[in-house]
């Protein structure tokens, strides 16, 4: 074995690649996310977030599960590896940490001030006033003391407080975002909470590792009292002269400015590493220097996004699981082998919980917040995660913990993380009513016609352009105002929650007049030919949930037709191509259907090939043909709605085949063409079958082409 070796001499050597720090670093790499991403695609259908999966999949590679077998932990996680392991883990914590606290919004504090701050100071207080108790009884039970390290009452007392009142920010802002709370009333005020509960606890973590740190030397109070104020003054000087620095270039990466300067990407990198650096030096774990210098990079700006869309995949995918594997090797569950180690398990969680919760709801409800909603508040900031790991393994390292007491104080964040989105989703349930009334008609020329119309992406713009112009009528006094709707699937990176942030407001999508990109340049042209008016909103959300939204701004706005696009794709130049962009879309489309407050129309793009595909008809475009299949039912009869519009335009010539369905059984058709206005009377409505068909050909032109119906 070579285990002082980076790479091997190869297999047809006779070398053993498993027996040298990088092939070795490569399978545990591979491994870590395999069993991640399985364990979180079981869990994704209990809406958890993927710190869960991460942290229950650490746990089952290390001695608690698969680790169990001597061979396989030799093999694949052999101790010479464990140093490689968790500096590579830690460089990818370094840069996870500064992205968190990027995504720190200090201005969420401001909004919700004074009740915040109470709700964070009773929802900490508490659980540490609980952890004197704890503490106590550990000591009694649990044998912490070797021959070679002591620990302290208040040692144990710091990291066991800091353990139990601790609220995961990033974990609780996943959960916000999952479940449509994030830019509610509840969701700010958790995150403003939350935000003052973070800093306290690494304001508390620092005191705790000094302590820690200062006890092993003679002058161990002042040694604390010199890494404290040498933290102060760390961070003073980041807030006060390096946040300056980082604004300026924050306004030198405008959206004007598409590409992104390597200096400025190279500059950031730098600085998150020698911030870990320096606190290190200090005294305090490199992690509160990386977590500071996102604090200086400003928010709702186009660097803060650019910079975290950079790294945030390299680093929460690949190297941050690596993190949950080198914290579950120390996790044994094996340790707690008796009655007492469970009892101490239950009454962590009950401590942790009953503080959380009660401390949160008491103080909340004497700020006159509703009762559910107090409750749900205390709920979410009894969230752990990964910041309840950190303080773990900190603790671990600094000999504070012992194994039983990490695997105990392990199981109690893994259990209350995992109750969190269960529980808010079945206490707080918001009332939203629904407008009584039914939805204007799509004829109505007395006010504008409001389309809410959805698109996955620039491919889907074409055709619903071409489609807006073609229902577009000829005279002033009818006009139409479009709702564009950009529908975006929620994920667990940094990126996806910044971008809910700017995009929601009060759980639901709003219109944000200030928002520039491609699909508000593409559809500027479409407000300047017609009578159209444009408005753009985004929605992000998990598919299972996303037509809430599509519904909610329909109802809202009061919209007579929506348009889904459809779930396939047609693309080369005879469409021999079919693009299936997923069924989970298609389950999408099928809510909308069961669900909606208004008429929906699924757009089938089937194109005329490649070569039309970016095209945007006007009025000057020569004529096409629009063919509409009337059998009766509402259905149709809204069918027909649309087609009277398409029959105004003077570049459409509108054709509507009507079967009259005869005692016998059989159909007989008639075919009637309409230039400039089209009509349809039933008078056996009765019997109508509700069934239709609206063929509508993009680009037809004068060509003809036969099509499949769908």
């Amino acid at each position: 074995m070579r285990a002082n070796e980076t790479s091997s001499d190869g297999a047809w050597q006779g070398d053993n690649p498993m027996n040298h720090a990088l092939p070795l670093l490569i399978i545990q790499t591979i491994l870590v996310m395999f069993v991640s991403r399985t364990l979180a695609f079981f869990l994704k259908p209990l809406r958890q977030p993927r710190v869960v999966a991460e942290i229950i999949g650490g746990i089952l590679l290390g001695p608690s599960g698969i680790g169990r077998n001597k061979t396989f932990m030799h093999t694949v996680f052999p101790s010479w590896s464990t140093p490689i392991l968790e500096s590579v883990a830690s460089i990818g914590l370094l840069f996870y940490l500064f992205l968190v606290g990027l995504e720190l919004d200090l201005r969420t504090i401001n909004r919700s001030g004074k009740r915040a701050f109470n709700i964070a100071v009773a929802g900490i207080s508490l659980p540490f006033l609980f952890a004197i108790g704890v503490t106590f009884l550990l000591q009694k039970v649990i044998h912490f003391n070797s021959e070679t390290h002591k620990v302290s009452y208040f040692q144990l007392f710091i990291f066991l407080g800091v353990s139990l009142s601790i609220t995961a920010f990033p974990v609780l802002a996943r959960i916000l975002a999952e479940l449509k709370l994030l830019t509610t009333q509840v969701g700010e005020t958790a995150m403003a909470a939350a935000a003052f509960n973070d800093v306290a606890a690494w304001v508390l973590l620092a005191l705790a590792i000094a302590l820690a740190g200062g006890g092993e030397h003679r002058n161990g109070v002042l040694t604390s009292i010199l890494v404290l104020l040498s933290g102060v003054a760390f961070v003073v000087f980041m807030l006060f002269v390096i946040r300056p620095l980082m604004e300026r270039i924050s306004l030198r990466c405008s959206r004007e400015n598409e590409v992104l300067d390597e200096m400025f990407i190279c500059l950031t990198l730098a600085g998150v590493m020698l911030s870990g650096f320096m606190t290190d030096l200090i005294g305090i774990h490199s992690i509160f220097g990386a977590f500071v210098f996102g604090l200086t990079i400003p928010r709702g700006g186009e660097f803060a996004s650019r910079v975290t869309k950079r790294i945030e995949d390299f680093v929460s995918n690949l190297m941050l699981p690596l993190y949950f594997a080198s914290s579950g090797l120390k996790t044994d569950v094996g340790k707690l082998q008796g009655v007492v180690e469970w009892g101490i398990l239950l009454l962590v969680i009950g401590m942790a919980c009953v503080g959380k919760i009660l401390g949160t709801f008491v103080v909340a409800v004497i700020c006159t917040m509703p009762v559910r909603e107090s409750l749900t508040l205390g709920v979410l900031m009894n969230t752990k995660g990964l910041v309840e790991l950190i303080v773990l393994n900190i603790g671990k390292e600094k000999k504070v913990l012992n194994d039983e007491m990490f695997t105990i104080l392990v199981l109690m964040a893994i259990f209350t993380t995992f109750i969190t989105t269960p529980a808010v989703v079945a206490i707080y349930k918001p009332s939203r009513q629904r407008r009584s009334g039914n939805p204007p008609p799509l004829t109505d020329t007395q006010e504008k016609l409001r389309i809410l119309a959805c698109i996955h992406g620039t491919g889907n713009i074409p055709s619903l352009i071409n489609f807006i112009e073609s229902v577009r009528a000829t005279n002033k006094s009818s006009k139409i105002k479009l709702y564009v709707m950009q529908l975006t699937e929620l994920t667990d990176s940094s990126s996806s929650i910044l971008m809910v942030r700017s995009s929601r407001k009060s759980g639901f999508p709003f219109i944000n007049r200030f928002q520039k990109g491609t699909m508000q340049e593409a559809f500027r042209a479409c407000g300047q030919v017609g009578q159209v008016t444009v408005h753009h909103l985004t929605s992000i959300s998990s598919l299972s949930t996303i037509h809430e939204d599509i519904c909610h701004i329909a109802e809202e706005k009061g919209v007579a037709m929506i348009i889904l696009p459809f779930h396939k794709r047609w693309r080369g130049e005879d469409e021999e191509t079919i693009e299936d962009i997923g069924q989970r879309w298609r389950e999408v489309n099928q809510r909308v259907l069961q669900s909606a407050p208004c008429s929906v129309a699924v757009l089938v793009n089937r194109g005329v090939g490649r070569r039309y595909e970016q095209r945007v008809e006007t009025s000057a475009t020569p004529g096409k043909k629009v063919c509409i299949i009337f059998v009766g039912g509402p259905d149709d009869r809204k069918v027909l709605e649309l087609g009277s519009r398409m029959a105004e335009h003077p570049a459409i010539r509108l054709s509507v085949v009507r079967f009259n369905l005869h005692n016998e059984g059989t159909f007989r058709d008639q075919e009637h063409s309409y230039n400039t206005s089209t009509s349809a009377s039933d008078n056996n409505m009765e019997n109508e079958k509700v069934f239709s068909f609206l063929v509508f050909n993009l680009m037809l032109q004068s060509k003809t082409r036969n099509y499949d119906m769908i």
